[in-house]
């Protein structure tokens, strides 16, 4: 993939019209700022970016939320750090 810097870009944009995708770099900072894609794959692009929308917001679906519904409210507070206390002493029985 060819690389660009952005002023490369700002002093000859013609650059852009013979790749199809172009890295585009910060040289002075050292990081990828983004990417140039070529306007025949935007609805291909749209498609990606829709699907990585819906991951996203199945992705904010907590499960520890759906299962506090089922939960104790009187053994909430004494459960607090029961996990926590279990992984201690497991290891420090081990050691």
């Amino acid at each position: 993939m060819k690389q660009i810097s952005i002023s490369e870009i700002q002093r000859n944009l013609h650059k852009l019209d013979s790749f199809d995708i172009v890295e585009i770099v910060d040289k002075k900072r050292n990081r990828i700022k983004g990417y140039y894609i070529e306007g025949k794959y935007a609805s291909l692009v749209k498609e990606v970016a829709q699907k990585v929308e819906a991951l996203k917001k199945r992705a904010i679906q907590n499960p520890a939320g759906k299962l506090q519904q089922y939960a104790d409210p009187a053994k909430i507070a004494s459960e607090k750090d029961v996990w926590k206390q279990n992984v201690l002493n497991r290891y420090t029985e081990e050691g």
